[in-house]
């Protein structure tokens, strides 16, 4: 699994979490600066994020991909948006949480987010209402 990391350097209890979560070995982890200028339109920021990954379009449709998305959450939407494009689908997400009462603090793994899944599932509510 390639694990797309826009936010702070992950770990190894993380990386170790997310295998154990994701079942798959993690072959290689992809570090990207998220920093956006604030003054310039967001859109093409992201979508040059997403090249700075270095994936060819075949990597995109066909590797196993795990994005730990930026902490900035319009960057983190518009950047969901330009990987489904990328990718065909909405790749799954880490989701990270506070370790209760670690001084200092520290975060650990606290789910994978399948956001393909609440997407289908969404529809079948759609269709349902």
């Amino acid at each position: 699994m390639i694990v797309l990391n826009f936010a702070h350097p992950l770990t190894q209890p993380q990386l170790e979490q997310i295998e154990a979560l994701t079942g798959q070995p993690i072959e290689r982890i992809v570090e990207i600066n998220s920093q956006m200028d604030p003054q310039e339109p967001l859109a093409p920021q992201v979508s040059a994020l997403a090249d700075r990954c270095g994936l060819s379009p075949t990597e995109w449709q066909t590797s196993p991909i795990l994005v730990n998305p930026p902490s900035l959450n319009f960057s983190a939407v518009v950047l969901i948006a330009e990987l489904h494009g990328r990718m065909g689908y909405f790749p799954p997400c880490v989701r990270l949480r506070p370790v209760k009462d670690a001084l200092p603090p520290r975060f650990e793994v606290a789910e994978i987010l399948n956001l393909q899944g609440v997407r289908e599932a969404a529809r079948v509510a759609r269709s349902h209402t």
